[in-house]
C-alpha cells in the first residue's frame, strides 16, 4: 500500500491569511459524521468552506465525495488540479485546487485529510490546525463492521494502520455525538453554539 502525500505545485512561500483546518483519524472514528453535523452548523458562514474530496471509490451515505475513475484521478494529476493528493487502502484522493483561492481570501477550510499528510501540508499554509478524531479500538471495528463498505479493503488493514500524528485538538468520538459536533464547530470557529445543542 502506497500512502505518499503529495502537495503540487511549486510554492515559494507560505499560504495564508485564512485557516486550513485539517480532520484525521482512523477508520470507524466518526469523522464523517461529525463533518456533516458542523457543515450544517456552519451552513449560513460563507467564511467557512468544507472542502469536498476526489476519490476514486463511490460516494455513499457515509461521505459525500465526487467519485472518479483511477484513470481520470491520473489526468487530473497531470492537469494539476489537486492542492494535495494520497493514496490509501488502493484508492485515491486530491482535495481541488480552489482550496487555496478560499485560504488566500481569508476564509476558513476544512477538509477530511490522512493523517501522512498533516507534516506537509504545515510547511505550505501558514494556518494550519489539526483536529484528531479518535475512537477505542472496539468501538472502531464495531463501527466499520457495521459499515461494511465493500470498497474499504481489509477491516484488519483499516484497524492495523498506525500513523502518528502531533494534533491540536483530539476528540474522543464516544458517547453523545451531539457534543462532539459542537466541539469540532468551536474549533473551526463558525459559531459560537448550535441550535438545541448543549455539551453536558
Amino acid at each position: 500500500m502506497t500512502v505518499e502525500p503529495t502537495i503540487s505545485g511549486h510554492r515559494p512561500a507560505r499560504i495564508g491569511p485564512g485557516r486550513f483546518i485539517l480532520v484525521v483519524g482512523p477508520s470507524g472514528a466518526g469523522k464523517d459524521t461529525l463533518l456533516g453535523l458542523a457543515r450544517s452548523a456552519c451552513a449560513d458562514n460563507g467564511d467557512i468552506v468544507f472542502a469536498r474530496r476526489v476519490v476514486t471509490r463511490e460516494a455513499s451515505s457515509f461521505e459525500d465525495n465526487l467519485q472518479v475513475s483511477h484513470a481520470a484521478f491520473r489526468q487530473a494529476l497531470m492537469r494539476d488540479e489537486f492542492v494535495l493528493h494520497w493514496e490509501a487502502h488502493g484508492h485515491c484522493y486530491g482535495l481541488p485546487r480552489a482550496i487555496d483561492g478560499d485560504v488566500r481570501a481569508g476564509r476558513t477550510v476544512v477538509a477530511n485529510v490522512s493523517r501522512t499528510v498533516v507534516e506537509a501540508t504545515r510547511r505550505v499554509y501558514a494556518n494550519v490546525t489539526v483536529i484528531s478524531v479518535t475512537a477505542p479500538p472496539e468501538v472502531l471495528a464495531e463501527r466499520l463492521a457495521m459499515r461494511a463498505r465493500g470498497s474499504d479493503g481489509q477491516l484488519a488493514d483499516r484497524l492495523g494502520r498506525v500513523v502518528a500524528t502531533a494534533a491540536d485538538v483530539t476528540i474522543t468520538n464516544v458517547g453523545r455525538i451531539e457534543d462532539h459536533a459542537h466541539k469540532l464547530v468551536e474549533v473551526i470557529g463558525g459559531v459560537s453554539h448550535i441550535e438545541g445543542w448543549r455539551p453536558r
